[in-house]
């Protein structure tokens, strides 16, 4: 069972990507381009499921998407994504690696199309995750953000992924969003923030 678990920046940082094998780490990926790295899952991976951390759709009315306001009110700090026009003419192209999210997000539909609910049901997918959100409910509620590295780097320990590869904090993330892949892709019990239209933020329960 191969997942994958995607960090996504703007365009000089790029993809960090993370692979699991039957949920230990099995190899890693970082490019700046949408096209190798949706071919990295497809064919060098062989992934059936692959998380992204990244908004997998753009804000309609209001101030956040559903997800995020519910991501809110349990405490769970978050961006809010902004409709598409606002991404693309802010003047210093900061919701740029939003962006380069959605293109990814576009590259694997075809073969990892968008969760739209759970429980799962066996296949290939693909879904939007939140690494502060996987290490929130890891952690009982007790997640300190100015903390991430060591307790993220102590969750994907004690869930048996070697971290020697993993070198920075892009990596970790990516990491545990393949870990919520993982999760998902087994049957594990995860929870949905959101709704369809909007987009669902999945992560382990």
């Amino acid at each position: 069972m191969n997942v994958v678990g995607i960090d996504v920046g703007g365009a000089r940082k790029g993809f960090h990507a993370v692979a699991l094998s039957d949920g230990t780490y099995l190899s890693h990926c970082t490019t700046q381009d949408v096209g190798k790295l949706s071919d990295w899952c497809r064919e060098t991976v062989r992934a059936r499921v692959v998380a992204v951390d990244a908004p997998c759709r753009w804000r309609g009315a209001g101030h956040a998407r559903p997800a995020e306001r519910e991501l809110m009110r349990k405490g769970i700090s978050c961006f809010s994504t902004p409709t598409r026009k606002q991404a693309v003419e802010h003047p210093t192209d900061y919701f740029g690696w939003m962006l380069r999210g959605e293109a990814l997000f576009k590259a694997l539909e075809d073969e990892f199309p968008l969760c739209r609910k759970l429980p799962f049901v066996k296949g290939k997918c693909s879904f939007e995750t939140f690494p502060h959100a996987i290490a929130w409910h890891f952690r009982g509620g007790n997640a300190d953000a100015s903390k991430k590295r060591k307790q993220r780097s102590a969750l994907l320990s004690k869930a048996g992924i070697d971290l020697s590869e993993l070198t920075n904090m892009d990596l970790l993330d990516a990491a545990l969003c393949a870990l919520a892949a993982y999760h998902l892709a087994i049957g594990r019990n995860c929870v949905s923030y959101g709704e369809q239209d909007s987009g669902l933020i999945i992560v382990p329960k």
